[in-house]
């Protein structure tokens, strides 16, 4: 307010002034002519200035006003948040799967029709293979005794079904982790326990020895699987043909390679090498080389029960993290003694222990002692000590090469 006074009584002084030489020369009148053109300007910026700040001082105002407004109606509702009753969803409570499985007495665990190192019935009938084994740490986790597991042989398209409907409290049935499935069917994966990728199974009389060669083949390829979706992606990329041969089943898909109804069968790696070991003559058949796919295979919980799903999940990080801190089940019993934190922490002695997943404090304890760490699993299963005779590659820990990695017990 004071400098626009003071800008006014300028003015109004030159104008005096310049009142005063109304008498002057041509030239002197000239300058007075552009002194008072120049003080019109300054009046008129004067009052455009004056408007401005009227109405920047008014919204100002509104401004403040609107403000304090939203904090009081802010401040209300918080109010009135805190002092609502409680209401918990089923993915909070301590209710769901771990109860059902508490009040049954066993894991109903979705596994495959039979898929050798994976989930398979042995020569005695009792199923073996890596996601047998998970289903087994899951068992030993919840109810100490991994022996109370139920198997429930599913096709590729059952198996979500079966998941969803509450058939099974889990699955465990080389099922690859996707966007999708992890998006759309109401489920969750709950890790990888095998990082694995698509390939191709030739007879070696069809003379190929790599996937480039395939432009014409006919494929047998399970229906209903991401395997299908790969390959056409892979064929339609390198502008080849092919003539694809659907099968609803593994077993079927197997039998039609065997019967000669294809030239090349497809699916993961892993399960070719399984799949190749019950063909009348292996020797007769190849594995190519080529990978075309990413398949991160793991365990899979329905959605929406969240003490489920980190009961599943850190059992999987339970079984790698023993492999890193190097106990396994043979020697487990005397880690008891050790004085390093993180082994006490991991089977239980120490640390958070079972309380956050509604478990005995033990739980960790049991997965090792009876099913054992990741790298006994793997090596029984699928690895160097099984008739597959896989190498670890991408599924040995992160500090050896591979990607297998878990989180700290804190």
């Amino acid at each position: 307010m004071n400098q626009t006074i003071r800008f006014i009584f300028a003015i109004s002084t030159m104008a005096f002034l310049l009142s005063g030489c109304d008498n002057g020369g041509a030239e002197d009148k000239a300058v007075i002519k552009s002194l008072e053109s120049k003080i019109q300007q300054l009046e008129q910026q004067l009052e455009q200035s004056e408007q401005a700040s009227a109405e920047a001082s008014k919204s100002s105002s509104t401004c403040a006003d609107n403000i304090k407004a939203l904090e009081d109606k802010i401040a209300t509702l918080e109010k009135k948040l805190a002092e609502a009753p409680k209401v918990e969803t089923k993915s909070s409570t301590s209710g769901g799967t771990l109860d059902k499985v508490l009040k049954q007495g066993y894991v109903k665990c979705g596994v495959s029709n039979g898929l050798p190192g994976f989930s398979n019935p042995n020569d005695k009938g009792e199923w073996e293979g890596l996601d047998v084994e998970f289903c087994q740490a899951v068992a030993a986790a919840t109810l100490g005794d991994k022996s109370k597991v139920k198997y429930i042989p599913l096709t590729t398209k059952e198996r979500f079904t079966a998941l969803q409907s509450g058939e099974v409290d889990l699955l465990a049935r080389n099922t690859t982790w996707s966007l999708h499935r992890d998006s759309a069917l109401g489920v969750n994966f709950a890790g990888v326990n095998y990082y694995d990728g698509q390939g191709f199974m030739v007879k070696k009389s069809l003379g190929v020895y790599s996937a480039t060669e395939l432009d014409g083949a006919s494929i047998c390829v399970q229906a209903g699987t991401t395997t299908e979706l790969n390959l056409a992606d892979y064929f339609h990329f390198r502008e080849m043909k092919y003539t694809p041969i659907i099968f609803d089943t593994e077993a079927k898909t197997v039998k039609g390679f065997e019967a000669g109804r294809c030239d090349v069968m497809t699916t993961d790696q892993s399960a070719l090498y399984a799949l190749r070991l019950n063909l009348p003559d292996p020797k007769k058949v190849i594995v190519l080389p080529e990978i075309i796919s990413k398949e991160p295979l793991g365990p899979v919980v329905r959605q929406g029960d969240s003490q489920w799903f980190n009961i599943v999940k850190w059992t999987l990080y339970a079984m790698l993290n023993a492999e890193e801190l190097g106990i396994s089940s043979v020697s487990v019993n005397d880690m008891k003694n050790s004085n390093d934190p993180n082994i006490r922490r991991l089977i239980g002695l120490d640390g958070p222990k079972g309380k956050g997943l509604g478990l005995k404090d033990d739980w960790s304890y049991q997965v090792i002692k009876q099913v054992g760490n990741y790298s006994e699993s793997f090596e029984r299963t699928v690895g160097m000590s099984s008739p597959l005779e896989v190498k670890r590659g991408v599924n040995a820990l992160w500090r050896d090469g591979g990607i297998m990695y878990a989180p700290p017990f804190r």
